[in-house]
């Protein structure tokens, strides 16, 4: 039996992928290590951390969101926002936190551009 996958958006992958590549950014992390279900290379883990953790707070998603867009379980997200929000205490990663938020925000509260015709 097959296990069920709830279907994501593009635009949803299109927003994690950009607090993927935002944090890696500023991390100096590999974005193709950060992406998908699994196991991460442990420079990889802690950087997806803070992705999940942008990416429900940034776009205001829930655990389980963030956990279907990301390929992985609800815990895991869980556990990464915990880690996050305690990592906060720290100076650095609590600027770096709100620099990234305060970018998607300026990315996604301006009106879209459609360039399509």
């Amino acid at each position: 039996m097959e296990d069920y996958r709830v279907p994501v958006s593009e635009e949803d992958r299109v927003k994690a992928g950009l607090a993927v590549h935002l944090v890696a950014a500023r991390t100096g992390a590999q974005p193709s290590q950060m992406i998908g279900g699994g196991r991460m290379h442990p420079r990889a883990a802690r950087p997806r951390w803070l992705a999940m953790y942008l990416s429900h707070v940034a776009f205001g998603w829930t655990l389980e969101r963030v956990s279907h867009v990301f390929g992985v379980n609800r815990a895991s997200v869980g556990t990464a926002c915990r880690w996050v929000e305690d990592e906060r205490e720290r100076r650095p990663v609590d600027d770096l936190l709100n620099e990234l938020e305060t970018c998607i925000q300026g990315l996604y509260q301006t009106p879209r551009l459609d360039l399509v015709q």
